[in-house]
């Protein structure tokens, strides 16, 4: 594993520059910058992986984020165990967030250039699952992986969704996640689906995590559809 700096944040790659498919991960809010390293040992796929560290700190120097949340507002919605529809939100900080990603792919490419024929897979959880599906509609990968996501600026993001025609996307949700509602997921499901993507979706019952049947899909997605 080695650490970098590319686009102002760190980065930690994991696996050899020869491999056929980069992965380039996102965590989510408030988790610490090397929070999904160690899917990199558990996913059953020949990559290359590259974590990038949020650029906002949190409750702390471990704890990050791409754009910063009403947290007040958060343990509330936790509290009364209401999960909220955000789609009509833009969230402050996602387009500086988007900026910060598409840099990072930007000199990625130009620092640790795919092989002949590689791929590059953008994914993300919770947060960096909404920012990698922002990125995607607006530069181009060849895969996303969106775990445990949901639907935001869907005002930006629904005249776009064409542009994902074709594109395989894993996509998985808890059926009882209590921060972001499994019926908005389906939603999301439902309209990328429309748009052309070809959408491995992968309901488990469960909270807000990743267990073992999404870590399975992903593999299958980079062995297969890249």
């Amino acid at each position: 594993m080695s650490r970098t700096e590319l686009a102002g944040i760190t980065v930690q790659i994991v696996g050899p520059a020869a491999a056929p498919v980069t992965v380039v991960l996102l965590h989510g809010f408030g988790a610490p910058g090397d929070d999904l390293v160690p899917l990199s040992q558990v996913i059953d796929a020949p990559a290359r992986y590259v974590f990038p560290q949020g650029p906002l700190e949190v409750y702390g120097a471990q704890s990050r984020a791409w754009w910063l949340l009403d947290l007040a507002k958060l343990e509330l919605e936790l509290a009364a165990g209401t999960p909220r529809d955000r789609r009509d939100e833009i969230p402050d900080g996602l387009h500086a967030a988007r900026a910060t990603v598409m840099r990072l792919l930007d000199q990625l490419a130009a620092r640790y250039p795919l092989p002949p024929g590689g791929k590059l897979v953008l994914g993300g959880f919770s947060q960096g699952a909404m920012l990698a599906l922002d990125v995607a509609l607006h530069r181009k990968v060849d895969a996303l992986i969106l775990m445990s996501g949901t639907l935001v600026a869907e005002a930006e993001w629904a005249p776009r969704l064409s542009s994902l025609a074709g594109m395989s996307i894993v996509q998985s949700h808890g059926r009882h996640d209590m921060l972001l509602p499994f019926s908005i997921a389906e939603e999301l499901r439902d309209r990328l689906r429309a748009a052309g993507a070809t959408v491995d979706w992968v309901p488990f019952v469960g909270g807000h995590e990743i267990p073992q049947v999404v870590l399975e899909a992903v593999g299958r997605l980079l062995r297969t559809a890249c």
